[in-house]
């Protein structure tokens, strides 16, 4: 006996197949929905966690530019009492330098050369005199440049001819010049002091014949 089924079972088949696929399709879409949650939920606790570590840091910072402003404050305040300190030490050292200024110049004065003026402006010191050659002004500048601690920077300011009148008829060339040299402050001149005897001690151990 040949049995023949009249029944749709394509379409059954094929209705179950979409069943199983809307099926699925919606629990990917729920699986998705939750991983995407659980990602934003995430990332939502890192960019909190970031943004709380940034408001700690941009505290510290405030509170180190304030710290930084104290301290260029008592640098500021460290730098203008170390400048009155030197001021003070300054005009205390100061207070002889008539007298090494006298004392200096009656040293390096060569024969034949002779002051008539004098005028001290702080550190610059302008010398007027009368010389009787123009190689006792050379040698004056050389001394104030070479021999002495206590002037530095000797300048030339004119050198003019001129005659002087011996007894009655007697007329002798001179020289009348005009220099200025600065004068170096008793503390710049203790500190120069021991480099230029230094630099002499080689120069007299040369000097000395071996064997003596």
């Amino acid at each position: 006996m040949i049995l023949i089924n009249l029944l749709p079972h394509r379409e059954v088949a094929r209705k179950k197949r979409k069943d199983v696929f809307n099926l699925s399709l919606g629990a990917s879409a729920l699986a998705g929905g939750l991983i995407a949650g659980v990602i934003y939920l995430w990332l939502q606790g890192q960019i909190s966690a970031q943004q709380d570590q940034n408001m700690i840091l941009q505290k510290e910072i405030r509170v180190l530019e304030g710290q930084i402003k104290e301290i260029a404050g008592l640098e500021g305040e460290i730098a203008a009492l170390r400048a009155r300190q030197q001021a003070v030490e300054d005009l205390q050292s100061d207070r002889n330098l008539p007298v090494h200024l006298l004392s200096e110049l009656v040293k390096q004065l060569p024969d034949g050369v002779y002051v008539t003026s004098m005028k001290q402006e702080n550190q610059l010191v302008s010398l007027q005199g009368v010389a009787q050659s123009n190689e006792r002004v050379s040698e004056l500048l050389r001394n104030l440049a070479n021999n002495t601690h206590w002037f530095t920077k000797p300048e030339l300011v004119e050198i003019v001819a001129g005659n002087i009148t011996l007894g009655t008829r007697e007329q002798r060339r001179i020289s009348n010049f005009t220099i200025r040299v600065r004068l170096v402050r008793a503390s710049e001149a203790q500190k120069a002091l021991p480099a230029a005897v230094a630099a002499s001690v080689p120069a007299v151990a040369a000097s000395t014949p071996a064997g003596k």
